[in-house]
């Protein structure tokens, strides 16, 4: 399937490691040009210089996206060093463990600056570009803000919102012409995610518990099956999609736990 993205230029938050690393990969393997924001400049430019030795146009852009004014200034480099910007993917974020019972109030509202916040001030701030070019935006939120987790107030919160913010930019930009999705993740093998494994005194014995109850396979979700189907959902194949929560997670969410 020729998913039609050769030269759109895709910004990707927090697209240097994990699930944004695969969707950067996944854009410059099709042709597109991905631009990447992260704020670990090592793998940003380790990224860069990859897919650039391999004939791909890309960008980097060293960035912390707490602060709204990085924001505007990741899209205006973007349009600076491309001319163009067709779509965003935001993605960046971080299960930061902000609880009820061992939170705070100061460490809700950090957690919803980490995790909240730069979604919707990335998409104010591309907006203008992304109706010129009548682009599409996808937002990663995550299995948490339908199950729940427990003690992790903030980041849950997060997810929640950016699913409903899902729903409500995609009526607000039909007018345009501009299609909002949203993908939805559960257990999925970054490096984030190994590194917490570690954190736990028998880490295979955990992840074996993880995986039995992931019903289909038993195995954890891989990035690049994440990145797949964001490829899908922003290319003009998916021209009749808007306003979904697309869960790509083995059947984790929705299927009877009594499968495993």
């Amino acid at each position: 399937m020729d998913l039609q993205l050769k030269d759109k230029v895709v910004l990707i938050t927090g697209g240097a490691k994990g699930i944004g690393e695969a969707i950067s990969r996944g854009c410059a393997r099709e042709g597109a040009v991905p631009v990447f924001v992260d704020k670990d400049a090592e793998a940003g430019k380790r990224l860069k210089a990859e897919l650039g030795s391999g004939g791909a146009k890309c960008g980097f852009i060293f960035a912390d996206l707490v602060p709204a004014e990085n924001c505007a200034a990741a899209v205006e480099q973007t349009l600076g060093d491309f001319g163009r910007l067709d779509v965003l993917v935001n993605n960046v974020g971080v299960n930061d463990n902000v609880g009820l019972e061992h939170g705070s109030p100061e460490k809700y509202v950090k957690s919803l600056q980490l995790n909240l916040l730069h979604y919707y001030n990335m998409a104010h701030y591309a907006l203008p570009a992304l109706k010129k070019s009548q682009g599409n935006i996808v937002n990663v939120a995550s299995k948490v803000a339908m199950t729940g987790q427990g003690k992790t107030s903030g980041y849950t919160s997060a997810k929640g919102a950016i699913l409903s913010l899902t729903r409500d930019w995609a009526c607000e930009l039909l007018p345009y012409s501009m299609r909002v999705n949203a993908i939805v993740p559960a257990e999925v093998m970054t490096p984030l995610y190994q590194w917490w494994l570690s954190t736990f005194p028998n880490p295979e014995e955990k992840l074996k518990h993880i995986v039995s109850k992931i019903p289909f396979g038993k195995r954890m979700t891989q990035p690049e099956e994440i990145a797949a189907m964001v490829l899908f959902l922003i290319s003009p194949q998916a021209s009749h999609i808007t306003g979904q929560h697309v869960l790509v997670d083995g059947g984790y969410v929705h299927l009877d736990r009594a499968l495993t």
